[in-house]
């Protein structure tokens, strides 16, 4: 492992540990904060649907399951879950994007990360050189974009 990937690994469990991201789902009333017309909205038309259920002659045995369904649907909204960050997922593409996201792409490194890099004793001039292009050109930089010092540098073909 590269001074590199270790500075970019202690900062990601950093990050971990500080927004207690541990992939446990978590009751939180968040859902009702941010979308309150819409949480209403739910409830009325649940209580339609079962007034309508209610009157029917043939619909009246099964409210069990729509009272059932409603509480396991309304469940899910009510939960939480931070999933961790791992070095290992960046740059990979695959099922764990639709849960994770592309949080290496959107996310920017803490500028202590950066000055941990430039004044490491363990990290080459070629890589602090290439660092400090990349603040000077994009201001905030990306863990991704950190993480690309860590691969080997592409020869071009004639030059």
């Amino acid at each position: 492992m590269t001074e590199i990937q270790r500075l970019l690994t202690e900062t990601i469990e950093e990050i971990n540990q500080r927004e207690k991201r541990d992939n446990r789902p978590r009751f939180s009333i968040s859902f009702i904060r941010k979308h309150p017309g819409l949480f209403i909205g739910m409830y009325v038309a649940w209580l339609a649907t079962l007034a309508v259920m209610l009157q029917s002659e043939t619909l009246s045995g099964s409210v069990w399951l729509l009272v059932v369904l409603f509480i396991a649907f309304n469940a899910f909204f009510f939960f939480d879950v931070y999933p961790r960050y791992h070095y290992d997922d960046i740059d990979v593409l695959d099922f764990r994007v639709c849960y994770n996201g592309e949080w290496y792409n959107t996310r920017f490194v803490p500028s202590t990360l950066i000055d941990a890099i430039l004044h490491s004793p363990h990290v080459d001039a070629g890589h602090k050189y290439q660092l400090q292009q990349m603040v000077e050109r994009k201001g905030e930089l990306s863990f991704y974009d950190v993480f690309t010092l860590t691969r080997p540098a592409v020869v071009q073909p004639g030059g």
